[in-house]
């Protein structure tokens, strides 16, 4: 059985026809079947994509099983709601910036155990900055003087009634967030190794390891090769030439939630002394970091699918022109793994 891929709508149809007792359930990129030789109209397309079928000629996109597609609906929203939970800070911000409360401004954290205990007092109606200043953790760095300064604002009626909504918004979501990771962390009990091996790699940590596993799962057979699995998350770079000069090198669609997680890690590895953090500084200065994030992302990928179709913790590739001695001297990096800590060949 074959269909044509369109959008998100081949999704439903799939857990159809599942059900059914078919040998197998194809989903095709359109792009493949529009160069195939014939005539495609709307009236002839099943029976045109039914004999590419019988001929053979028909290649199968990766359609996940139906575990996996639940873990990725739970995984995705989880950072649909992280993604909320951090807009609602945002607005929270803005009510005590109207208030003239500067607290975003002496601690990093306005959700965080301080930041928390004095929008509580504030949406009580506690406006004395010198009590709000005595809730604050011994911890932070702010001076009591400076929480003081900041804690002085006008704090009327209408700010502690948005204070107080926008409290029980972020504890529902917080609910909401545990629930889902309690969820995710009990159909994920089966990849506990997995899980581990891959948050050896250096920006990686357990949650861009679930989103990982969530997205190409862990059966790296269906990836002929580390390229393979590269394209398909769209971070290989285009290849567009016309009369011998370069243009558009942007990269095709892929996973939105693979390449924000990838993406992420990128920027996390770049601030380490790693394989990956020469990667990312010798494009960053010339491409810019939002670039060299998805450069970084790419060798991020490329491991996690030596990691996956091993099942081994792999050592790094030789850091070669990486590391010759004007980048060792221009960013003090010392050559190591990509996974592990032991410095790597040439070094």
């Amino acid at each position: 059985m074959a269909m044509e891929a369109t959008g998100v709508y081949w999704k439903p149809v799939v857990n159809l026809l599942e059900a059914y007792p078919f040998d197998a359930v194809m989903v095709v990129n359109p792009q493949h079947i529009k160069g195939m030789p014939g005539r495609k109209t709307d009236v002839q397309d099943s029976q045109w994509i039914a004999g590419l079928l019988r001929l053979g000629a028909l290649k199968a996109s990766y359609i996940p099983p139906r575990p996996q597609r639940e873990l990725r609906e739970l995984v995705r929203y989880r950072t649909s709601l992280q993604q909320t939970r951090a807009t609602e800070s945002n607005r929270i911000q803005k009510v005590l910036e109207g208030a003239n409360v500067k607290l975003s401004s002496v601690i990093s954290d306005v959700l965080g155990v301080t930041g928390h205990r004095i929008l509580a007092a504030l949406a009580d109606g506690e406006t004395d900055p010198t009590k709000l200043a005595d809730l604050a953790d011994p911890r932070i760095r702010a001076s009591r003087e400076t929480l003081i300064a900041a804690l002085t604002g006008l704090v009327n009626t209408h700010q502690r009634l948005m204070l107080r909504v926008q409290l029980q918004h972020v504890a529902f979501l917080d609910r909401q967030l545990t629930a889902l990771s309690q969820e995710i962390a009990t159909r994920l009990t089966n990849f506990d190794d997995a899980l581990a091996r891959l948050q050896t790699i250096p920006g990686v940590e357990r949650r861009t390891a679930e989103v990982i596993i969530a997205e190409i799962g862990t059966d790296m057979q269906r990836f002929p090769s580390a390229g393979h699995l590269v394209s398909w998350a769209g971070f290989s770079p285009g290849q567009d030439e016309s009369a011998g000069k370069a243009r558009s090198t942007r990269t095709r669609k892929g996973s939105k939630a693979l390449r924000a997680a990838l993406t992420q890690s990128g920027h996390a590895a770049g601030k380490t002394k790693t394989y990956l953090g020469v990667v990312y500084h010798r494009l960053a200065g010339r491409r810019g970091k939002k670039r060299a994030a998805v450069a970084t992302g790419r060798h991020i990928l490329i491991a996690v699918y030596a990691i996956l179709r091993d099942s081994e913790t792999v050592q790094g590739p030789a850091m070669g022109p990486f590391m010759d001695r004007s980048y060792r001297t221009r960013y003090r990096v010392k050559a190591t793994a990509i996974v592990g800590s032991g410095p790597l060949e040439g070094a």
